[in-house]
C-alpha cells in the first residue's frame, strides 16, 4: 500500500505542467506579449518629428505647390505680357520677313538658322522658366522650410518587393490620389469649357482685326483662364493639405512603449538617473560638511534641523548658508560644530526658515536680517565672555 501511494503521488506530481506559482508573474508575461502588438495611438514626439525631417519625411502638398506656381505665373504673365507680346512679334517678323530676304540673297546655312531660332526662343521663354523655378522653390520652402536630405534618393530594396508594391497600389493613399486626379481633370475641364464658351463671341470678333488687338484680347483671355484654374487649384490644395497633414501625423504616431523607450534613450534609465542624483546629493553633502568648520554659528531646531551660517564683515555682504541638513545630516553638522567649538544656537523658527528658503552657498533673505543679527549678537557676546574668562584664568 505504501509503495502504491508513493507511486501514485509521484505520477501525479510528474503529470502536472510547469507553471509559475505567482499569478502576478503570469499576468505580467501576458502584458508583455500583448505589448508587442500595441497600437500606435499617441501623437509623435518632437524628437520623432525632428528625426523624420532629417530623413526627408516631411508634410508637403503637391497640389498647394501647383496652386502657388499657377497663381505666380499668372501674375508674372499679367505683368510682363507686353514683353511677351513684343517678343512674339519680333520672332515672327524675323522668320517671316528677314530670313526670306536673306535666303533669297544667297545661301543661308541651316546651322545659322537653328542658332538664331534658339536665341529668339530662349530670349522669349527663359524669363518665364526662371519665374516658374523660383515660384516653385518658394512654394516648397513655405511648406517645408530649407531642407537638404539624401535619404529619399538612397536605393531601398523593399521597393522591389512586388507584394509591398501591390499594397501601395491598393492603399488608401493611392485611392485618394486617384479620386483627386479624376476630380481635378473633371473640374478643370468644366472651368475651361464654361469660361472659353463665355469668351467665344469676343474671339469670333477678332476675325479681320489687327494683330495687336488680337494679341491683347488673347492675353486677357489666357490670364483670366489662368486665374480661374489657380483658384480651382487652391480649393483642391486646401483639401489635399488637410489630408496630407492627417496622413503624415498618423504615420508618425507612436505607441506608449515607443515613447517610453525614446524617453529612456534621450534621458537615460530612470533608475540610473535616480542613482546619479543620489550620488550628486551625497557629493554636495560632503562638500557642504567640509565647509562647516568655517561657520560662525550653527542654528538648530534643535534636533531635526541644523543650518551652518558664516558672516565675515570683510568678505560677506550678508550671512551665508554654508551647510544645512535634516536628521542624520543635522546631527553630523552639530558634531562638527562641537569639534571645532562653533556656537550652536537653538532657534526653531529661524532654523526652519533658513532650511526651507535658502540654498547652500546663498545669502539669507532680507526678512531674516533682524533675527540672524540677534543670533550673531548672542554669539559675539558668548565669544567675548569666553575671552574674558581666559584672560582671568591667565
Amino acid at each position: 500500500m505504501a509503495k502504491r501511494k508513493y507511486g501514485n503521488k509521484k505520477r501525479r506530481q510528474c503529470s502536472l505542467p510547469p507553471a509559475n506559482p505567482d499569478p502576478q508573474g503570469v499576468r505580467l508575461l501576458n502584458l508583455q506579449l500583448f505589448a508587442e502588438g500595441e497600437d500606435k495611438t499617441e501623437q509623435a514626439t518632437p524628437h520623432r518629428l525632428r528625426e523624420a525631417r532629417k530623413r526627408g519625411q516631411v508634410m508637403k502638398s503637391m497640389e498647394l505647390n501647383a496652386a502657388i506656381n499657377m497663381a505666380g505665373m499668372a501674375f508674372f504673365f499679367l505683368l510682363f505680357w507686353p514683353f511677351f507680346q513684343n517678343g512674339i512679334f519680333a520672332m515672327l517678323q524675323h522668320f517671316l520677313r528677314t530670313l526670306p530676304v536673306e535666303a533669297a540673297a544667297g545661301d543661308l546655312p541651316i546651322m545659322l538658322v537653328m542658332r538664331l531660332s534658339l536665341q529668339h526662343y530662349m530670349k522669349l521663354v527663359l524669363p518665364f522658366l526662371l519665374a516658374a523655378f523660383f515660384t516653385g522653390f518658394i512654394a516648397n520652402v513655405m511648406q517645408v522650410g530649407f531642407l537638404i536630405s539624401t535619404e529619399a534618393i538612397k536605393p531601398q530594396l523593399n521597393r522591389l518587393n512586388p507584394v509591398e508594391g501591390f499594397k501601395r497600389i491598393l492603399s488608401r493613399r493611392s485611392l485618394f490620389e486617384l479620386v483627386k486626379s479624376v476630380l481635378k481633370v473633371v473640374i478643370f475641364a468644366l472651368v475651361c469649357y464654361f469660361y472659353l464658351r463665355s469668351q467665344l463671341q469676343p474671339m469670333l470678333l477678332l476675325l479681320g482685326q489687327e494683330p495687336g488687338v488680337t494679341a491683347r484680347l488673347l492675353g486677357k483671355i489666357l490670364v483670366g483662364l489662368a486665374f480661374r484654374v489657380a483658384a480651382v487649384f487652391f480649393m483642391l490644395a486646401l483639401i489635399d493639405f488637410i489630408y496630407q497633414r492627417h496622413e503624415y501625423l498618423k504615420n508618425l504616431r507612436m505607441s506608449r512603449r515607443e515613447i517610453k523607450d525614446e524617453y529612456k534613450q534621450l534621458e537615460g534609465d530612470p533608475h540610473v538617473r535616480s542613482r546619479l542624483r543620489e550620488r550628486q546629493r551625497a557629493i554636495a553633502r560632503e562638500r557642504s560638511l567640509a565647509r562647516v568648520p568655517e561657520a560662525t554659528v550653527v542654528v538648530t531646531n534643535p534636533t531635526e534641523l541644523a543650518v551652518a551660517l558664516r558672516y565675515n564683515e570683510k568678505e560677506d555682504g550678508a550671512p551665508l548658508v554654508l551647510a544645512k541638513g535634516a536628521g542624520v545630516l543635522a546631527r553630523r553638522i552639530r558634531e562638527i560644530a562641537r569639534d571645532y567649538r562653533i556656537p550652536v544656537i537653538t532657534n526653531p523658527p529661524v532654523a526652519r526658515l533658513l532650511y526651507r528658503e535658502v540654498e547652500i552657498g546663498g545669502e539669507i533673505p532680507v526678512e531674516l536680517y533682524q533675527a540672524v543679527a540677534e543670533i550673531l549678537a548672542m554669539v559675539y557676546r558668548l565669544q567675548e565672555k569666553e575671552r574674558l574668562r581666559r584672560r582671568r584664568a591667565l
